[in-house]
C-alpha cells in the first residue's frame, strides 16, 4: 500500500504507545522508592531473624556488636588517615614537580 498523508498521526494525539509507557521521570522515581522500600523491609526482616537465632542473650550480643562497631570505626578513621597522608605527600610532590617546570620554562 503506497504511503500517503493521511497516514501521517496528529502531532497533538499522543500514540497509543505514549498512553500505555509511563513518562521516564515517573518510572525512576517509582522504582527508587521501590527500591528503598525493600530495601528497609530487607533490613528488617534479617534483624528480626537475627535477634531470634542468636544463641546470646541481648544485652551480650549487643555489647559485642557495639564493641565491633567501634573497633571497625577505628579502622576506617586509620585507613583514612593513611590514604590522606598519602594524598598529601603526592600533591605535595606534584607541586614541587610543577614549580620546577613552570621554573624552567620562565627562565
Amino acid at each position: 500500500m503506497p504511503y500517503t498523508e493521511d497516514q501521517d498521526l496528529d502531532p497533538g494525539e499522543p500514540d497509543q504507545q505514549d498512553e500505555e509507557t509511563p513518562a521516564p521521570e515517573a518510572e525512576g522515581a517509582t522504582g527508587m522508592l521501590g527500591f528503598v522500600g525493600g530495601l528497609v523491609l530487607g533490613a528488617l526482616i534479617g534483624a528480626g531473624i537475627a535477634l531470634l537465632v542468636a544463641p546470646e542473650r541481648g544485652r551480650t550480643l549487643r555489647r559485642k556488636l557495639a564493641r565491633r562497631l567501634r573497633s571497625t570505626g577505628d579502622d576506617i578513621r586509620d585507613d583514612l588517615d593513611h590514604l590522606k597522608d598519602a594524598a598529601e605527600r603526592r600533591l605535595a610532590r606534584r607541586r614541587r614537580r610543577l614549580r620546577r617546570r613552570l621554573g624552567r620554562e620562565v627562565s
